[in-house]
């Protein structure tokens, strides 16, 4: 059997102020001490009748509003022509400024402007009717019973909806305000994992690559020329790990600015490299294409070119067969920097390093962030197949702006 609809249940405070307003009511209706005679010769046990309906209406004044209201609307004529009951009027009142405070948007605005035109309908009529000024009065009466709580009802309500607003206002902020705080995390979070891999990767390529010669070759001079280049990148990887450390622990601005790599050192890092492909037998050659005397670029697309280089030449160093390894650099104007490595591509018979992908994530955040453009991947030339990487990185202002 479908269940029956439960009413809401009364406020407690609501239950109170009916049990209250009644029993003053009651007390004040055996002490006589009514408001006005009664008018019609209205039998005065009618107040109590009134009195009793505006108290049950009074338990509904938050549950059902509009309901309480044109109860005790109906019951508010029975106590005025009876003689009348404060307890009665005060309670009605209450049940306007509930139907104001609780009701809908629709409804409370709507209750207000009736309250208005009841008490300018109880002010002008009589007084046109009756050309007297003492019916004034019963205009500040009806404007006492009815437009003073509908008129508090409204500020009451407009303030309720102000602190609502305000508060999903500072939710809405304080949710922002984490999914930021989450955003800016995972952004350093990928950023520290781009500038370890790019930091230490190369170093521990070389150490990888020489330690499995020097465990294949039983030549005593190449054995140590190998364990010459894996302390040499030992010792470099230590430092470029010790100084990230140092900027994890120590972010202030009081700290000295730590050197950036730039593309006048990629001669420095060629150099690092030739030594250890020549175990792999390749060939690294540099092609600077860019104009004499050009502009400085911005230190962002200096890195992101740097870092690109860097990560294509440790890929060519553990991946790329025997051959030419070409780093190519060109800026034509108010064109972007086009960087371009180009390394054999096929199986190696000497010692490899294992890879795992994510230099090429690295590389790809790099030119997304500057605004530019990747490809990586092998593609057909006319001595065979090889492995292209190239980049196009804006140099625009934007660029400039951009973190790395």
């Amino acid at each position: 059997m479908p269940s029956r609809p439960r009413l809401p249940r009364p406020h407690r405070h609501d239950v109170l102020i009916a049990l209250g307003g009644l029993l003053g009511g009651v007390l004040m209706w055996v002490a006589g001490l009514h408001n006005n005679p009664s008018f019609f010769d209205a039998p005065r046990w009618l107040g109590l009748i009134g009195l009793a309906v505006v108290s049950a209406a009074e338990v509904l004044r938050r549950v059902a509003p509009l309901i309480a209201l044109g109860v005790g609307t109906a019951a508010i004529g029975m106590d005025i022509i009876s003689g009348g009951l404060a307890p009665t009027l005060l309670m009605y009142t209450d049940l306007i400024y509930a139907a104001v405070l609780y009701s809908g948007p629709v409804a409370a605005r709507r209750l207000h402007r009736i309250c208005w035109l009841v008490t300018a309908l109880a002010t002008v009529v009589p007084l046109a009717v009756l050309r007297d000024p003492q019916w004034l009065l019963l205009g500040a009466f009806v404007a006492l019973l009815t437009l003073s709580p509908a008129w508090t009802g409204s500020v009451v309500r407009n303030h309720r909806e102000q602190a609502a607003a305000a508060r999903l206002e500072a939710e809405r902020i304080a949710l922002l305000a984490e999914l930021e705080r989450r955003e800016a995390v995972v952004s350093e979070r990928a950023r520290m994992a781009r500038e370890l891999h790019d930091m230490v990767a190369n170093h521990l390529s070389a150490i990888a690559i020489h330690s499995a010669a020097a465990l294949s070759l039983k030549d005593p001079a190449a054995t140590d020329e190998a364990l010459g280049v894996i302390r040499e990148n030992s010792v470099r990887g230590l430092a470029e790990m010790r100084r990230l450390i140092g900027l994890l622990r120590d972010p202030g601005e009081t700290a000295e600015p730590t050197a950036t790599s730039t593309l006048e050192a990629l001669d420095t890092l060629l150099e690092q490299a030739r030594t250890t492909a020549r175990s792999g037998g390749q060939d690294i050659v540099l092609r600077d294409e860019r104009p004499n005397g050009a502009a400085p670029l911005p230190a962002p697309v200096e890195l992101a070119a740097y870092r690109i280089v860097q990560e294509s030449l440790t890929n060519a160093l553990k991946h790329a067969a025997p051959g030419r390894v070409d780093v190519t650099l060109a800026h034509r104007a108010d064109g972007p920097l086009e960087v371009s490595v180009v390394s054999p591509y096929g199986d190696r018979s000497g010692p490899r390093a294992p890879g795992s992908g994510t230099g090429l994530i690295g590389m790809r955040e790099r030119v997304t962030l500057l605004g530019g453009t990747l490809d990586a991947g092998p593609v057909t030339a006319p001595g065979g197949t090889v492995w292209r990487v190239r980049a196009a990185l804006p140099l625009g202002e934007e660029s400039a702006q951009r973190p790395s």
